[in-house]
């Protein structure tokens, strides 16, 4: 009954959506009815077009987000370890950090162009924060016993990381590329919206100018779904990875106070 109880309001919305347009409350060529948007939806994807701007913003989703993860993670991992580092970058990246990306879309636009680079760019910059953020938070905020335990048994430095730190810090990393997901489809839109030239983003613009609200809506509905579908999807492969990190560290600290006490 609760999987059901968050269809409820998306269905009032659809339900008083397609009562205002039978009864003509709402003006078609600014809100058009549900049966247009649904018509609209299927010639679309029977055109391609629909597919393949998704497949384009997807794309460029992903390569972004790989960039960004595989700059970020590392660079955090290494603050982490290395504070005495975090004195000297923390000033820049707190400005940057409070510097929106889509207000850096004109600069990028005279450096690279509206090609691929400057949408790139922009979901570097959404993304980077919080995955950085969460990642050093995760890997400084940990159990100062747990280590203490760790040096009794031998631990070397690698294993205290690997077998202490990184498996406390998961759940942090997680959240963090959880809200990079949903930043990088927001950043990407405003980039597409202004200059592009194919992606969702650009659909949406250019049937603005067509004064096509079906297709902006057919849009609309497509990132909202596609976007869900993409955190629901990594939510359930994740917490099963972050569930099983979970077990190891809890039992691990429970054979750590065992062996304390032994001793």
């Amino acid at each position: 009954m609760k999987k059901f109880k968050g269809l409820l309001i998306p269905l009032v919305i659809i339900f008083i959506w397609c009562i205002g347009s039978k009864l003509h409350i709402f003006n078609d060529y600014i809100i058009p009815s549900p049966l247009t948007v649904f018509n609209t939806t299927l010639e679309l994807i029977k055109s391609g077009i629909l597919i393949k701007s998704l497949g384009v913003s997807f794309s460029r989703v992903f390569i972004g987000f790989f960039i960004t993860f595989v700059i970020a993670f590392p660079m955090a991992i290494i603050l982490g370890m290395k504070k005495e580092l975090l004195p000297y970058l923390e000033p820049f990246l707190e400005f940057m950090r409070h510097v929106p990306p889509i207000a850096v879309i004109p600069m990028l636009i005279l450096w690279f162009g509206i090609g691929e680079t400057s949408k790139l760019a922009v979901i570097f910059l959404a993304t980077f924060f919080p995955i950085f953020s969460n990642t050093l938070n995760g890997v400084t905020n940990y159990d100062e016993k747990l280590l203490e335990v760790g040096e009794i048994f031998g631990f070397t430095s690698t294993d205290k990381f690997f077998r202490i730190i990184l498996p406390q810090a998961i759940p942090s990393v997680m959240t963090g590329v959880q809200l990079g997901l949903g930043y990088s489809w927001r950043a990407l839109m405003g980039a597409e919206l202004i200059a592009a030239s194919s992606g969702i983003g650009y659909m949406i613009m250019d049937a603005e100018q067509l004064s096509r609200p079906d297709i902006i809506l057919v849009g609309i509905f497509s990132i909202g779904i596609l976007g869900y579908l993409v955190d629901y999807i990594f939510i359930k492969i994740t917490s099963k990875f972050v569930h099983s990190y979970g077990r190891e560290v809890d039992y691990g600290r429970a054979e750590n106070k065992k062996a304390v006490q032994e001793l």
